[in-house]
């Protein structure tokens, strides 16, 4: 089974050879796309593994060639350019997979025997090219699933279900899967289910016919008919009254809608995304949501991680909103990396849509192109009420303390920081403990970054494991 490898990086590129060839796979390796044809030209590879950025080019604008002359072979590509944009492009090409750097190595030994056992049966490519401003910004490894989960949907037409808290970008989700799916002509059609009164849902939804109640002066196309040939979004489908619940059900079922005071079955032609922030296993435990209903619409769940389970998204999520406000007429502004490091050990309460009005309100109220922690912390005082507790037991801390000790540290040889040392060590304890060793709570509740709190854990030899609870 002969791979051929297309990686610059030396470092990289050996430690997947080692990977596969452990794995029984004999791999030939290139740096260039120069030397990726010719190889190919040569014959005998039965899969092939590339990055992105090569030495003369873009290992994915060219993969065409490749596709169009051994249209069988297995492709996956890895990229350090962890956006959606480059997991569609990869998807678009045909790839087998697409693997956002930093990956498991071992998932990538497993996916290249898949590969290979697949005799590469991949998808065909795309209609026309996509270009960039794609809604969803993120290079942590729960968002890289995100893009993963949203290329498989994009050249199907099955349910998605997406799960999260307000203001995560659950609709951001669903507007790239449509911008970017086969259906990306037709209409994008989004309700609030929540926000329509429980006698007016079923006409909003289905719509009715003229004379169906008090007031229908008209035949009225309700949503389903407006997203034809689109995609119909249901935002906060677990507020959907359950008489409106079985008629959609239904209409899921059957593939038809019937309007209000009518008899004609229309016949759908829309892809249905759901979303909802709550979660529906009590709901439907209580009676609230019906069973069946879950599982027509939870064919493809995606899940949207909070804010504080991504805090390495923040600083380029600030950069990004800084843009979108100077392109929207607010001044033109740019973060201190300290003041990005503040802003990253906020807790966002109200997720990625509190972080983007604050950095709205930040790029007008800031009277100095360059943003340091000295704009951001008056703001971040007024703006914002000391988060609560997330864990079961309140702790009780002072926040003066929690300022110290996201504060910078001085030498840890010195006499200071050996007293700072002994004292840290029995409070980190003491939150691990009642953490019961989970990191990130701990962090939320000492006020610091994860990646701080992993720091000072090690410098302290705190071991987490030690405190976790086990039955």
């Amino acid at each position: 089974m002969s791979i051929l490898l297309v990686e610059d990086d030396a470092s990289i590129a050996l430690v997947i050879t080692a990977a596969l060839e452990a794995e029984g796979f004999s791999v030939s390796r290139c740096e260039t796309i120069a030397q990726r044809d010719d190889l190919l030209a040569g014959g005998g590879f039965e899969a092939l593994v590339t990055d992105v950025k090569l030495p003369d080019g873009d290992g994915i604008e060219t993969l065409d060639r490749v596709t169009a002359r051994w249209p069988a072979l297995p492709i996956v590509i890895l990229s350090a350019q962890n956006t959606l944009d480059t997991a569609v492009r990869a998807t678009e090409t045909g790839a087998f997979e697409y693997f956002p750097k930093p990956f498991d190595i071992d998932e990538l030994a497993r996916t290249m025997r898949q590969a290979v056992g697949a005799n590469g049966s991949a998808g065909a490519g795309a209609d026309e090219p996509l270009g960039d401003g794609l809604p969803l910004v993120g290079r942590s490894s729960a968002m890289q699933s995100v893009f993963r989960m949203i290329t498989r949907v994009l050249r199907n037409d099955l349910t998605v279900l997406i799960l999260g808290e307000s203001g995560t970008g659950k609709e951001l989700v669903a507007e790239a899967i449509h911008q970017l799916g086969h259906r990306r002509t037709g209409p994008f059609i989004a309700v609030n289910t929540a926000a329509i009164p429980a006698e007016l849902i079923e006409s909003e939804l289905f719509g009715h016919e003229k004379g169906a109640f008090t007031g229908a002066v008209a035949r009225h196309a309700g949503k389903f008919e407006l997203a034809a040939g689109g995609t119909l979004f249901l935002d906060e489908i677990g507020d959907m009254p359950m008489q409106a619940q079985t008629r959609l059900l239904r209409a899921l079922q059957l593939g038809t809608i019937r309007r209000v005071g009518g008899h004609e079955e229309v016949a759908l032609d829309v892809r249905i995304i759901a979303a909802t922030n709550k979660d529906l296993g009590p709901q439907i435990a209580a009676g609230q949501f019906r069973e069946d209903l879950f599982y027509r619409l939870n064919v493809v769940p995606i899940n949207m991680p909070p804010l504080r389970e991504r805090t390495d998204d923040i600083e380029a999520l600030a950069k990004h909103f800084l843009q979108l406000a100077a392109m929207e007429g607010l001044p033109r502004r740019r973060l201190t990396a300290e003041a990005s490091d503040l802003l990253s050990r906020q807790s966002w309460r109200g997720n990625v849509r509190e972080l983007k009005n604050f950095i709205y309100r930040l790029a007008l109220m800031a009277r100095e192109e360059v943003i340091d922690v000295d704009t951001v912390s008056p703001l971040l005082r007024q703006d914002f009420a000391p988060s609560p507790s997330v864990s079961e037991s309140p702790i009780d801390i002072e926040g003066a303390v929690t300022r110290w000790l996201a504060d910078e540290r001085p030498d840890a040889g010195s006499v200071y920081g050996a007293a700072l040392a002994a004292f840290e060590r029995p409070l980190f304890s003491e939150i691990l403990r009642e953490t019961g060793g989970n990191q990130l709570r701990a962090a939320q509740e000492l006020g610091i970054n994860r990646n701080t709190l992993r720091k000072r854990l090690s410098d302290l030899r705190l071991d987490p494991e030690e405190f976790v609870r086990r039955p």
